[in-house]
């Protein structure tokens, strides 16, 4: 997998992941309203989707932005991952869950492509 291909998929998966969770909020008497915060992993997915067309193009710069924002969201994502775990919410395990390890993936497949172009120069 190339790398922006890996972005892509956490890309669609941020996005997505986190649209549902918004509108198929389930109201509780503690709280009515869902939180804004599950748009966090959205503008996560929306900075590394502008970025895509730099990875396309194989821009160092781009490539290291993409690196530390993806980064940013999977440690972002692992407090809400591990209270949905502590309170035995499945979907919200489910879209987390998900959107870590897509993320992990593009991580790892960065990595790789960086250890790549090291031993090309």
């Amino acid at each position: 997998m190339k790398p922006y291909q890996a972005n892509m998929l956490n890309v669609l998966t941020l996005i997505t992941m986190s649209l549902w969770a918004y509108f198929a909020y389930e109201p509780t008497p503690e709280k009515m309203s869902p939180s804004l915060t599950t748009f966090i992993p959205l503008f996560f997915g929306v900075i590394l989707l502008i970025c895509n067309n730099g990875l396309k193009k194989e821009n160092k710069v781009i490539a290291h932005v993409a690196v530390l924002i993806t980064l940013l969201s999977v440690i972002g994502l692992t407090k809400p991952f591990m209270s949905a775990i502590d309170e035995e919410r499945f979907m919200a395990v489910f879209r987390v869950g998900l959107m870590i390890l897509t993320g992990v993936i593009a991580l790892i497949t960065f990595i790789k492509s960086f250890i790549a172009a090291r031993r090309k120069s």
